[in-house]
């Protein structure tokens, strides 16, 4: 999916969220959007204690919405602001134990098709990219134009 080339940039996605699901920002969400690329998103779970669980991880629950906001921005990068576009599909694999700091999470769109998108999330400790944490695969249903 290296062919595809991203319509929306990371101001006008980040843009679109803070316009539609202003709700995000509450409770001081400190996930944003890094980059997009040929097929690709790249988030950032900044560290917060709120997404810590017993034993100083990084809750599952934390890396699985940073998995979906990832495939999120990586299909709206490429198809533009459909705001209708649903996850219905959502698998993930929790590898390593991540310590408190920041997650990045890396998209890569696998299929884009009219109705589909599938695709896959890598996520590591920032500064770890050869220890991933996490690996999700997630589809996304894309409503009729």
């Amino acid at each position: 999916m290296a062919d595809l080339v991203p319509v929306m940039s990371v101001g006008e996605l980040e843009a679109f969220m803070e316009r539609e699901f202003p709700q995000m920002r509450m409770g001081a969400d400190t996930t944003r959007i890094e980059a997009v690329g040929p097929g690709t998103a790249v988030l950032r779970l900044g560290f917060s204690e709120r997404n810590l669980r017993p034993g100083g991880t990084i809750s599952g629950p934390a890396m699985m919405a940073l998995a979906d906001y990832a495939m999120y921005a990586a299909v709206l990068a490429h198809i533009g602001p459909v705001g209708l576009a649903v996850t219905t599909n959502l698998s993930i694999n929790f590898l390593r134990k991540p310590g408190p700091a920041d997650i990045i999470g890396e998209a890569r769109l696998l299929k884009l098709g009219r109705a589909l998108a599938v695709g896959e999330i890598a996520m590591w400790q920032d500064g770890a990219e050869d220890a991933p944490v996490a690996h999700a695969v997630s589809t996304y249903s894309i409503p009729p134009k």
